[in-house]
């Protein structure tokens, strides 16, 4: 065993390295992730540059611009998860000290302390030639099962596999958070669904994957989100698109209609000698902005006028009459 003052003091960045690469002395990979990367942004990036280049980038990878392309599905997941971490300020930050293992920053936290202090009051227990373990934290028991040269006689632990689920949603169900239950492996687990989710979209449910081995954590479940094309709503984003079809007369002399909207009819003036092609704007008439409380987007409406079919003599002989007074 190697004497006290040779004890190694593992600072963060090696502690971090340490429990990722030994295992059972031997070194594993484990692919990282940059989030700043896949959003084309670098680390000072504003808030404001990140939702930029998130919405840039989800409107080129969107999968219904894209359909059966598994790459741009692929890209737009990742497009998503890393706006999830990147626009949370509390979660950027973590990202920014641990990496892929932000998740378990608390948990490293926790250690670096215990360290800290074992090492202030002369224990240095952490790490030495003879392989012990003791000083670690269930987390990474569980995560990794332990190192090699155990006495104890104990079993490894492994974590869980992951399982992956899909879930159709239709439009009205975006348009509100809501609950939902699941049937997994004959258990039902209930969800809530926030407002606002995207087509293509994956949400983890940490611990409801397959269960761990030898006492080791569960996996995780991740859920896909399927939201086929609406017959009368186009999206874009948060945003709603429709086409309203006007009558020539209500065109030319103005009026009021009927529209349908997500949340229910509502009634629009026609301003006179509208054109075809017109847009008018409903603000807030739109999805809500995913996690983002009290937001929503817009519904824009483009006029269609419809020319009259059918016209009898005398609507004939009446359009001639107005067509020379002009």
């Amino acid at each position: 065993m190697m004497n006290q003052k040779n004890k190694v003091d593992l600072t963060d960045k090696l502690l971090h390295q340490f429990i990722k690469f030994i295992i059972f002395g031997q070194n594993i990979s484990i692919m990282y992730i940059d989030y700043y990367n896949i959003l084309g942004v670098n680390k000072n990036a504003t808030p404001d540059e990140i939702k930029k280049a998130y919405r840039k980038l989800a409107r080129k990878y969107h999968p219904d611009l894209n359909p059966n392309d598994k790459d741009a599905k692929r890209k737009f997941q990742e497009i998503n998860e890393a706006n999830e971490v990147l626009s949370d300020p509390e979660k950027r930050k973590k990202y920014d000290q641990y990496g892929q293992d932000w998740e378990h920053a608390d948990e490293f936290e926790k250690q670096r302390q215990y360290q800290q202090q074992a090492s202030s009051a002369g224990g240095g227990q952490w790490f030495t030639s003879s392989g012990s373990e003791e000083g670690f934290s269930d987390f990474f028991n569980d995560l990794f099962g332990g190192f090699g040269g155990r006495s104890q006689g104990r079993q490894a632990r492994y974590r869980g596999e992951d399982y992956n689920a899909e879930l159709q949603l239709d439009l009205q169900n975006v348009a509100q958070a809501h609950k939902h239950t699941l049937n997994v492996n004959g258990k039902n687990i209930r969800i809530t669904i926030p407002a606002g989710i995207e087509n293509g979209q994956t949400i983890r449910i940490h611990g409801y994957g397959g269960a761990g081995m030898n006492g080791g954590p569960n996996g995780d479940l991740l859920i896909t989100f399927n939201i086929p094309s609406h017959p009368v709503f186009k999206r874009e984003g948060s945003n709603l698109y429709m086409n309203v079809e006007l009558d020539l007369f209500t065109a030319i002399l103005g009026g009021e209609i009927t529209v349908d909207t997500l949340d229910g009819k509502v009634k629009l003036k026609v301003k006179p000698e509208t054109q075809n092609g017109s847009k008018v704007k409903l603000t807030g008439k739109g999805l809500p902005v995913y996690k983002q409380e009290g937001r929503s987007g817009d519904l824009i409406i483009t006029y269609s006028v419809k020319i009259p079919t059918n016209l009898t003599d005398k609507q004939k002989a009446m359009f001639a009459e107005l067509a020379k007074t002009r």
